[in-house]
């Protein structure tokens, strides 16, 4: 699944650069400053777990392995409930979004667990 993980990976890089841009461009002056707070939070974790995604399917390339798989279905998950969680409650200001925020936060942890086992699990170079 090395070549998903990049792809998907390169994807949500494509997104994040379009939401950031939208955040900075397009709801500036329209938003109160704490839900513009949400959407940059929203937008930092969705851009550093887009990289994730490229490690996940570069080590998956070189060695396919379920803890890699784990790991990158865990940083999809986490980007859209954590992430999106943030993007929805900034645009709506519906409290009970943050409630889900968590959940996200939890699956990155749990990818980057299993990206830390897929990596142990690597052989030492020669």
């Amino acid at each position: 699944m090395g070549r998903t993980w990049v792809t998907t990976g390169a994807m949500a890089g494509f997104l994040v650069v379009a939401l950031g841009a939208f955040g900075a461009h397009g709801l500036e002056g329209h938003l109160p400053a704490r839900h513009l707070g949400w959407w940059k939070k929203a937008v930092d974790y969705h851009g550093l777990h887009a990289l994730a995604l490229l490690a996940c399917g570069l080590l998956g390339a070189h060695r396919p392995s379920r803890a890699a798989d784990v790991a990158g279905w865990a940083f999809v998950a986490g980007i859209v409930l954590f992430s999106g969680s943030l993007y929805l409650l900034a645009l709506t200001g519906q409290r009970w979004l943050g409630a889900v925020t968590p959940f996200g936060g939890t699956a990155f942890l749990v990818g980057w667990a299993a990206l830390a086992l897929a990596a142990r699990r690597l052989p030492d170079a020669p």
